[in-house]
């Protein structure tokens, strides 16, 4: 049985699949990136204030901050992508798949900073799990209100030319006037 509004067909399986896989490779390697023990000498304190490190990387000059600041955005970035995929939904109300896919994203930030607690040479930054979820919403409305509205034209093309072609085999369905009630 398939779900209201969503992809019909092999496509739906084939994106499906796509991003499935697509999905569990990204994050396999933001897990090996961001979970893999550091060898260093000294270990800087947790950030536990909104836009500090952020303030602090603005202050390293132009390049070198949007370098840092371009690199926590991107990182889980795809999700906006991969994430409304995985869920196959072509008629999906914009806010809430918005909604949805955001807190996807910041969840999977926010369980990346709590394991970095326990990884030695690593410390949780909370602007981190601002830029990455801010990286995730903007991924989401670059690219998935596009490609959901080329895709249901796709769909709706493809129907109407296979209702095209079964006409134009079968014969036109006759139609039968109305007729209304005798006095």
């Amino acid at each position: 049985m398939q779900r209201q509004g969503s992809i019909g067909g092999s496509a739906a399986i084939r994106i499906r699949a796509t991003g499935g896989v697509l999905l569990v490779a990204h994050l396999a390697f933001v897990a090996w990136l961001t979970l893999r023990p550091l060898d260093v000498p000294w270990v800087l304190p947790p950030n536990l204030h909104p836009f500090a490190g952020i303030r602090a990387d603005l202050a390293l000059g132009w390049p070198e901050a949007a370098r840092r600041i371009a690199e926590s955005v991107g990182l889980l970035a795809p999700l906006g992508v991969l994430l409304p995929a995985v869920h196959g939904r072509l008629w999906a109300f914009p806010l809430a798949s918005l909604v949805r896919t955001v807190a996807a994203g910041a969840l999977v930030s926010l369980g990346i900073l709590l394991l970095q607690t326990g990884v030695p040479g690593r410390a949780p930054d909370i602007d981190s799990l601002l830029m990455n979820t801010v990286g995730v919403a903007l991924a989401h409305l670059a690219v998935v209100p596009a490609a959901r509205a080329w895709l249901r034209r796709r769909s709706e093309r493809r129907a109407s030319a296979a209702v095209r072609q079964e006409e134009a085999t079968q014969g036109r369905t006759p139609t039968f006037p109305r007729v209304g009630i005798a006095p």
